[in-house]
């Protein structure tokens, strides 16, 4: 038992090493860097919001279209911002592995928590401009937004997990991956009804992860949101499958990473 103990307080005091050179190194090894990754997608979100808000643009349920365009971004923004940031930690941190304490998934588990951190502060903030400025963001059923928004965060873990591994060996793969992020956005169905398209269309969104999400999010907030699209099952296998392939995929090349 006091080996075991032992073993979890150094387990612990890596990861929380780990997590503090991350948030000081973020942003140019400022010491302000934790504000900074709580302002960073704080203000993609709200620039998003203020501009479909400016540009007079309807939302298609509710009154509020600074509402309809929060609750499609946030859940995005919780995956991307975690898949994203997991895959650039494994290549800016890739010196520390000649650590032998060190391990890749050390690596990425530190920035899943400094992401989970981060992600839940931008949600606080977001709903507290939203109340500022009177819009109710009350959901009809709250467990449903929560479930929603915990599997984006899954999705975007074992996504980063996988890409973590692969950025390891290619480290290309971070700008593929980035431009990858932009498609995805753009058939997130942040800014449309995926219910209201061709039916060939929803065919091909159907594979698309994190557009479950966002339906499962909208579902919780709007009554009569009846989703042909959505199945709460498919980010949920497809987030756990990614993340057990990353894992073992770890596991089996941790040797050859460095």
């Amino acid at each position: 038992m006091a080996t075991l103990s032992s073993l979890l307080t150094a387990q612990a005091n890596v990861l929380n090493a780990l997590m503090l050179r991350d948030i000081r190194t973020r942003m140019f090894g400022s010491s302000l860097g934790f504000i900074i990754v709580i302002v960073w997608p704080l203000s993609h979100i709200l620039i998003l919001v203020a501009i479909h808000s400016l540009l007079g643009h309807m939302a298609p349920y509710g009154s509020s279209t600074p509402l309809w365009v929060a609750t499609g971004t946030v859940p995005f923004m919780v995956f991307s911002y975690m898949s994203r940031f997991m895959m650039l930690s494994v290549v800016q941190n890739k010196p520390l592995l000649y650590f032998p304490v060190i391990s890749v998934t050390d690596i990425l588990f530190a920035r899943a928590i400094v992401e989970i951190l981060s992600s839940s502060t931008v949600i606080m903030f977001v709903i507290l401009i939203l109340i500022t400025v009177g819009v109710d963001v009350y959901p009809m059923e709250l467990s449903t937004v929560v479930t929603a928004v915990l599997v984006s965060a899954l999705l975007g873990l074992g996504v980063g997990v996988l890409n973590g591994v692969i950025a390891a060996f290619v480290p290309a793969w971070v700008t593929g991956y980035t431009l990858l992020v932009i498609l995805l956005w753009a058939a997130s169905g942040i800014m449309f009804v995926p219910s209201h398209l061709p039916q060939q269309v929803q065919t091909v969104l159907y594979f698309h992860p994190v557009l479950h999400t966002i339906e499962w999010v909208r579902s919780g907030y709007y009554d009569g949101y009846n989703s042909d699209i959505l199945d709460k099952w498919y980010p949920i296998i497809f987030g756990t499958c990614a993340l057990m392939l990353g894992l073992v995929a770890e596991r089996v090349f941790r040797g050859k990473i460095i």
